[in-house]
């Protein structure tokens, strides 16, 4: 039960505190104090009404009597009056933009004053929660590495007077595209998890679109900002058909289209709708297209794949990436250019993208669908060990036993 409540919602109580302190590390240091309290108490008295109220209020407890400590000064004095007029329900209270304490960590975690890739650790783990090992599996980092990445970012932070609120409507324009980029990168953990059994953890799709529908709440027919919604609500619709009964993962063609969520397709086609209104295309708006292609097809084979592929040529205008090229070449292959895809992949798998699962994997899948099962097995052979996760590997291994029967 404790663990399950840390996991879920230890990140909103460091953002509620934070937000007060404007400390992070002293708001975190009093959440951990709260759950080890938890443990200590919970066991002998029983579980509160409201377990994450009663972990806030600890938290806020600790911390006044942590300050009480410290020597006298008048900034401690104020700290001090503004912990103790805090009501506990207040963040929990899930009324309107402003009071949502996370889209005010989610700005302090994307502050232009830290490096890109700082933005993104600290925004997966102090808005999204995940812990410090999932980061540091996802980047591909040795776990001293990340978690010192992690201090020295709240080291900054907090040297930088970084505040925890929200910005006016005028500065927010400029904040966006970082925000955007963030937002988008917890609702892919969720989407496509990297250290789960499985493939998908729901409550991190849920947080992405929160906090996706907060902001447009906050900057109304922002085009960007609904193409990102409108892009999470497209695979959003598909999430409960990405796994097979024996948990191995479904590709989309083999996916049962009766099972999308109707309502969340609907929801997306309205965002990108009113987007596209504004005239002003951008990547996410793109990319929402090329869903919204996927999701409105009643069959695979009735997929508009020109469409898919003209949106990819927009795409790779805007960000020429080695990443949008091989998705691009994919498409090309279904408008019947299966050859000429074939080289655009060697081309990138023998340049930037060497060695990249997903590269190796569209190749070999491509190899399938022509025939040529003996090299489709060979590059599916070379691909299981970098695959991530169990629910994608059993995928690869089926494919292996199909292209074995098919030669």
């Amino acid at each position: 039960m404790i663990d399950r409540l840390f996991r879920s919602e230890s990140a909103r109580a460091v953002a509620t505190l934070a937000r007060i302190f404007g400390d992070l590390q002293r708001a975190e240091d009093a959440v951990q104090e709260a759950y080890i309290e938890a443990l200590e108490a919970w066991p002998a008295h029983g579980v509160p009404r409201d377990p994450a109220a009663w972990i806030v209020r600890t938290a806020r407890n600790r911390a006044i009597d942590a300050l009480r400590r410290e020597k006298t000064g008048a900034a401690k004095h104020d700290l001090l009056a503004r912990l103790e007029r805090v009501a506990p329900m207040e963040p929990y209270m899930d009324d309107g933009p402003h009071v949502d304490d996370r889209l005010a960590m989610l700005f302090a975690c994307a502050h232009p004053a830290l490096a890109p890739e700082t933005r993104v650790a600290l925004t997966l783990r102090y808005v999204a929660g995940l812990t410090t090992e999932e980061i540091a599996a996802a980047f591909l980092l040795p776990l001293a590495t990340l978690a010192q990445r992690l201090v020295r970012a709240k080291k900054k932070i907090a040297r930088a007077g970084i505040p925890f609120d929200v910005p006016s409507p005028s500065r927010m324009p400029e904040r966006l595209p970082d925000v955007l980029a963030v937002v988008y990168l917890i609702f892919n953990e969720g989407y496509r998890a990297t250290r789960t059994s499985g493939l998908v953890r729901p409550g991190l799709c849920a947080d992405a679109l929160h906090l996706a529908r907060t902001l447009e709440r906050l900057l109304p027919g922002e085009p960007e900002l609904l193409g990102l919604y409108a892009l999470m609500l497209f695979h959003d619709a598909r999430r409960g058909t990405r796994l097979t009964d024996d948990g191995a993962a479904a590709p989309l063609e083999e996916q049962d289209r009766e099972r999308w969520d109707a309502v969340a397709i609907a929801q997306g086609r309205a965002a990108l709708a009113e987007a596209t209104r504004h005239r002003r295309a951008g990547p996410y708006q793109l990319q929402a297209a090329i869903a919204q292609a996927h999701a409105i097809a009643a069959s695979w084979d009735a997929t508009d794949w020109p469409a898919i592929r003209a949106a990819y040529d927009a795409l790779y205008a805007l960000e020429p990436t080695p990443v949008i090229a091989l998705n691009r070449a994919v498409a090309s292959a279904f408008c019947g250019g299966y050859e000429a895809a074939m080289r655009e992949i060697d081309v990138l798998l023998a340049g930037p993208l060497a060695d990249y699962a997903p590269a190796l994997v569209a190749r070999a899948d491509l190899l399938r669908r022509a025939g040529a099962y003996a090299d489709a097995r060979r590059d599916f052979e070379r691909v299981l060990p970098a695959i991530a996760t169990d629910a994608e590997r059993r995928l690869i291994e089926r494919r292996i036993a199909e292209c074995a029967a098919g030669a």
